[in-house]
């Protein structure tokens, strides 16, 4: 027997995979294990560097603030977080002592020590901290949940960390947790930082007590935190909310609630620009377009088991069409009504309002369907989630027989829309069945399931696994898509479902004669309008290509006595359906210049008097690069033919005749 420290001498490894479970490097292995090392630039140890971190800042608070009472502290995604209980919050001139307080403890290089305790006696232990005795009661589950409540208590054993000072074997701290951790806190290193603090609710309900919650991020090397940081400046750069304000773009209006943005007419432009393309191609696909109410009745739910399933992601119910008579007595009872979450079921009845041939098949029916989701108050994040959203939803009905031919085109459809909106550095992520939520039989899913990873793997594309990520009625490949500085957004996602047609009892009649039920795919493209807007902003900082820019052309006259030239110009462009104004404000021209630069103008036109004598236009570009002398029949030509192609227009294209000067 030995333990992970003899079997691993490389500093760089900091855990161990034994059979397949993630283990401290101190656990004693047997000859007969499958023992694999975790290296700390590896995903799980990222995790384990980042949730070590996590307990060296909660030892940190309590070291400056004894009182404060622990809740919990998981890795998440680039970083971790921990929540407390504080009579004072924590203020970001605190950050500084607190990050002074966690240089202490990483270069004590205190013990991670694993020990297994039993109910009673982590109660006993942790007498002092409430939310952790409320913890101890949940243990059993390994799974993750959505509060991340396993990184304490998941798993059949109970244990608690204790940190340990190395010169006098005394435990100085210690938290409930399942680990596994780094073996000391000096593997933590110089390459983290504390980054923001922010309220969130006890195990994420609003009725539970408000803590404080303390996010950092933990990288293996400084260099690589630095790397981390300025990613974090480029995309705070591109965050679609200030640019949405600074633009004009959308709002979220206090008077009208949370989560319920309203678009401006700039951000309006944009959104019909996306919806009318997005329309076009998929006439030229074959859909058809239908429409459906935003409320029904709670019965439409429960065929479609929305309401056994997905209940708390729904708004609640509205009682109507009760009637009572002049005494007060009922004479008619009332029904629930609904805001809609998704689109789906309301298109099987559409499928369902007639007889269907095998003739008809596939059937693909879409729509901009308005749905509304329940989303809490701490998770709403701009427009990237939001309560109140448009999909881009598609059912296709079609056969057995035909349905793999039919995921196959599909998926080579979502992604050419994909790219036509610039997004074209994409992989595959194939969500499988959650053991504990699903409906319909085994046979089924697996089936489903297989036919979706062969389309997927067809494709070329990596294709990644997300075990127990669908939703309740079939598996689904998300086409997750990474914008301009290397962010991952899951964009389109294609579900197979044999499900659904079951409940609303689907059917066609096949070429025999014999009544068969379809197979249903649910599509999305953008998953809703108002996430992919945002995903856009910020993919384009703002800058979106010309096809999509609120205003695509400004004329600038070097003086007043151009302005009649260049309106001639600007109504010669709107003619060929051309967004474009001149700037016949009084403010001088390099104001002017300056003022629609900022507001990324694709392409601003300036007017002096060589070029009107030459019937010319001299182009400047977002990035100040300038083509002087262009006639006014080639400059027409070259904008129409840019918002055409769906170019992203920045500098100074390369045309020979042109001459290129920097401005």
């Amino acid at each position: 027997m030995a333990d992970g420290f003899a079997l691993f001498t490389d500093r760089s490894i900091v855990a161990m995979r034994v059979n397949g479970e993630l283990k401290d490097l101190a656990t004693t292995v047997l000859p007969t294990d499958a023992v694999e090392p975790v290296s700390i630039d590896s995903a799980d140890g990222l995790n384990i560097l980042r949730h070590s971190a996590a307990h060296v800042l909660a030892q940190a608070v309590q070291t400056v603030n004894p009182s404060a009472k622990l809740g919990i502290g998981p890795p998440i995604t680039d970083g971790f977080y921990y929540d407390f209980d504080v009579e004072v919050p924590f203020t970001p001139d605190d950050v500084k002592s607190l990050e002074k307080a966690m240089d202490r403890i990483i270069r004590q290089g205190q013990r991670f020590v694993r020990r297994v305790v039993t109910d009673d006696e982590a109660r006993a232990e942790l007498a002092a901290e409430p939310y952790k005795l409320e913890l101890i009661g949940l243990k059993g589950g390994s799974s993750s949940t959505e509060d991340n409540e396993s990184v304490e208590v998941g798993g059949a054993e109970l244990t608690i960390y204790d940190n340990v000072d190395p010169k006098t074997g005394e435990t100085v701290w210690k938290d409930l947790c399942r680990g596994p951790h780094l073996p000391n806190t000096r593997m933590i290193g110089n390459g983290y930082s504390l980054t923001r603090l922010a309220a969130a609710y006890w195990r994420g309900s609003e009725k539970n007590p408000q803590l404080q919650r303390i996010y950092g991020t933990a990288w293996p090397t400084k260099d690589e935190l630095r790397a981390y940081q300025t990613r974090q400046e480029e995309a705070a750069r591109r965050d679609h909310r200030k640019l949405g304000a600074e633009l004009d773009l959308f709002s979220f209006p206090e008077e009208i609630g949370s989560g319920l943005a309203v678009f401006h007419p700039k951000g309006g432009i944009i959104r019909q620009e996306m919806e009318n393309y997005s329309r076009k191609r998929h006439i030229e696909g074959g859909y058809d377009f239908v429409y459906s109410p935003h409320i029904t009745k709670s019965t439409l739910f429960e065929t479609s088991g929305h309401l056994d399933w997905y209940r708390e992601g729904m708004f609640p119910p509205m009682h109507l069409d009760e009637e009572r008579d002049e005494t007060g007595h009922v004479t008619r009872q009332g029904v629930d009504y609904y805001l809609k979450p998704m689109n789906c079921p309301f298109h099987n009845l559409i499928f369902k309002s007639s007889g269907r041939s095998y003739r008809e098949l596939p059937m693909r029916l879409f729509e901009f369907g308005s749905v509304y989701r329940y989303e809490k108050s701490g998770v709403l994040n701009g427009l990237t989630r939001v309560r109140g959203m448009t999909q881009d939803d598609a059912h296709i009905y079609t056969t057995k027989e035909g349905m793999k031919e039919e995921l196959t085109s599909t998926l080579h459809f979502v992604l050419q829309l994909l790219a036509d909106y610039g997004l074209e550095d994409y992989y595959l992520e194939l969500s499988t069945k959650d053991p504990k939520k699903f409906v319909g039989s085994d046979e089924a899913w697996d089936e489903a399931t297989e036919t979706l990873r062969e389309v997927a793997e067809a494709s070329g594309l990596d294709l990644v696994a997300d075990p127990g990520g669908a939703a309740f009625y079939g598996p689904k490949i998300s086409v997750q898509a990474r914008d301009a500085i290397g962010r991952t957004w899951q964009m389109s996602t294609i579900q197979l479902d044999f499900n659904l047609p079951e409940r609303f009892d689907l059917e066609y009649t096949a070429n025999d004669g014999s009544r068969q039920r379809p197979v249903m795919i649910h599509r999305a493209l953008f998953g809703s309008i108002e996430r992919f807007f945002a995903v856009l902003t910020e993919h384009y900082a703002g800058a979106f290509p010309v096809w999509l820019a609120p205003v695509q052309v400004v004329g600038i006259p070097v003086s007043e006595q151009y302005g009649a030239y260049l309106d001639d110009v600007i109504a010669t462009l709107k003619k060929a359906g051309v967004r474009a104004e001149v700037d016949h404000s009084d403010d001088r021209m390099q104001k002017k210049i300056r003022t629609h630069t900022k507001a990324k103008v694709p392409y601003q036109l300036i007017v002096g008097e060589d070029d009107q004598a030459n019937g010319a236009v001299s182009f400047r570009y977002r990035d100040g690069t300038q083509q002087n002398g262009v006639p006014v029949a080639e400059a027409v030509r070259l904008i129409v033919e840019s918002i055409e192609n769906r170019a992203q227009v920045v500098t100074t294209p390369v045309i020979p005749a042109a001459a290129n000067v920097r401005a």
